[in-house]
């Protein structure tokens, strides 16, 4: 399918999740006050480029009746594996995705499928998918509480976080393995725990 530009993908995206949540597309005048616009000639204009890219379709003449061809996944992206034992590299996109539209979940949580044991003390198994969301100010993180780091040099680990100066632990949760201690520069805290997620498949 044709890229869309930035204004496009806007209308497009909005008026994908308007009509999941309504199960009916949105009129001109809803359109204009979600983009910020005052005419309706722009949300025309985008409307039709996004038909003749084969985004959207609508019943000519008849109202309210703009149908999404090709809906994005639903649910909370999984963006790769979180090592829970050694360091591994870390994906960015995202690889499948969980549909927990009935839950309530914090704004911006992302999912990470768990690799190794070492946090089995705190009931994260291997297999485990864990909930995470971004941390707007690290510094202000409390000790003990769980996180998926980045350690420069090595990769991703989700561990217990704990500061001390201008050091950092990652404490494992599971006496096999030993924490991981370094300088706080060279740790990123990428997300803290909100949930885990286990299948008995």
């Amino acid at each position: 399918m044709e890229r869309l530009t930035e204004a496009q993908q806007e209308l497009y995206e909005w008026l994908a999740e308007y009509i999941r949540l309504h199960q009916h597309s949105p009129s001109i005048r809803q359109m204009m006050q979600a983009m910020n616009l005052k005419s309706p000639a722009p949300i025309q204009s985008r409307l039709e480029h996004l038909r003749n890219k084969g985004y959207i379709e609508w019943t000519e003449g008849k109202a309210r009746t703009i149908r999404i061809l090709h809906p994005a996944k639903q649910g909370v992206p999984i963006l790769g594996n979180i090592a829970a034992g050694g360091l591994i590299e870390p994906f960015t996109e995202a690889v499948d995705y969980l549909d927990f539209g009935n839950f309530s979940l914090p704004p911006q949580t992302y999912a990470l499928r768990v690799t190794g044991d070492s946090m089995i003390e705190d009931l994260i198994a291997d297999g485990d998918v864990v909930f995470l969301r971004p941390v707007p100010e690290p510094n202000q993180l409390k000790n003990g509480t769980i996180v998926a780091a980045r350690v420069d040099g090595y990769g991703n680990t989700l561990k217990r976080f704990y500061r001390n100066g201008d050091r950092v632990t990652l404490q494992p949760a599971n006496q096999k393995y030993s924490p991981i201690e370094v300088s706080a520069m060279q740790v990123q805290v990428q997300g803290t725990l909100v949930g885990v997620w286990r299948g008995y498949n």
